[in-house]
């Protein structure tokens, strides 16, 4: 018999700093990702916020529709004006839909399902193979889904691409006109070494935990989808880091099944160097290939030289939507071959034209 900490849809530990997977079981299946979505949402505006669009201290206003978003919400009515950082607090913390969309119209400077597709756009661009984002907040929606690794990656790439607004999850109390707002991660009230993320809950998706925590210089994500309860994603996410840090010897998983699979590496770590990388010639041809796309120019030079390290492959720097691409051009052959290269060795990348 399953213990209740063991029951979930789909659940999968990594190391953030390398990016290796540790365990994981239906990582690769479909999901409703809940108010996990809201790591999106705050990957944008972290950009945002380095490219100069938004500031801390800038001043949004609530627009009607945002005011009438449905619960959770922090409830400022329409025409009420928020600063870009207490909107941030707000939804990290709180997870406060209203405020979700609040940042999402002022983005895209329109509807906030206009934002969702440059949300859907931007994921795939940093290897979000299996999401798609419907809005900025979570609700509810048919279209609106995605798994437990491309959760695990988002988690990643925010440490990577954005690791001075890390503090945002971390917080555990955000108080704002006289109320006070717990965060939802119960692991940051009562897990030593736990440092974030989110929380995410609907009808649909049932309870769901992204959450990150440190011991030495191990720092690992976790990600819990389809829990029945609070208590059951808070307990499987605990057992998870503590097989992670070394405190158990195995992870139970939901049903019987196979043995955790060989550790490999998803998009966001650091690719292992081998002899046997394609030779290419770069710079000419048809098509090409990318490795990803990132919020500032250093991560991207990061990946740069990573990809130079392990494929022997130059690279060039391409700007767009406000995202630095790493792509290097080559014949549609070399391209397929470099795309076959790159899932040998747990480096994300796509083919273009």
């Amino acid at each position: 018999m399953q213990s209740a900490w063991a029951s979930y849809n789909a659940v999968i530990l990594a190391d953030i700093n390398t990016g290796r997977i540790l365990f994981e079981d239906r990582a690769d299946e479909v999901n409703y990702p809940a108010s996990l979505t809201k790591l999106m949402t705050l990957y944008m505006v972290f950009n945002a916020l380095e490219t100069g669009w938004l500031r801390l201290d800038q001043e949004l206003i609530v627009s009607r529709e945002a005011a009438a978003t449905p619960p959770v919400k922090l409830g400022l009515p329409a025409g009420s004006r928020i600063t870009v950082d207490n909107a941030i607090k707000s939804v990290a913390v709180f997870s406060a839909n209203d405020m979700a969309a609040v940042l999402s119209e002022n983005l895209i400077r329109g509807r906030e399902r206009d934002f969702a597709a440059m949300m859907t756009e931007v994921a795939q661009a940093i290897g979000l193979r299996n999401t798609n984002f419907s809005n900025a907040s979570g609700l509810p929606d048919d279209t609106h889904t995605s798994t437990a690794k491309d959760m695990a990656l988002l988690a990643i790439a925010l440490r990577q691409h954005y690791p001075q607004y890390w503090h945002y999850f971390s917080i555990p109390y955000f108080s704002y006109n006289g109320r006070s707002f717990r965060n939802g991660n119960g692991l940051l009230h009562n897990f030593p070494g736990a440092d974030g993320m989110k929380t995410g809950f609907t009808s649909r998706s049932r309870y769901s935990l992204l959450s990150t925590a440190r011991n030495g210089d191990r720092h690992l994500v976790a990600v819990v989808l389809g829990a029945p309860n609070r208590a059951s994603r808070e307990a499987t996410s605990k057992q998870l880091f503590d097989f992670g840090f070394g405190r158990t010897a195995s992870f139970t998983p939901r049903s019987a099944s196979p043995a955790p699979p060989a550790p490999v590496h998803v998009a966001a770590g650091r690719a292992a160097t081998s002899s046997s990388a394609p030779r290419v010639t770069t710079g000419v041809g048809n098509a090409g290939v990318q490795f990803g796309a990132f919020g500032t120019e250093r991560a991207a030079q990061n990946q740069q030289a990573r990809v130079r390290s392990s494929m022997g492959i130059d690279t060039y720097l391409e700007r767009h939507n406000g995202l630095v691409r790493v792509r290097a051009r080559m014949t549609e052959t070399d391209a397929n071959r470099v795309r076959g290269e790159c899932g040998r060795k747990g480096v994300e990348c796509f083919v273009f034209r």
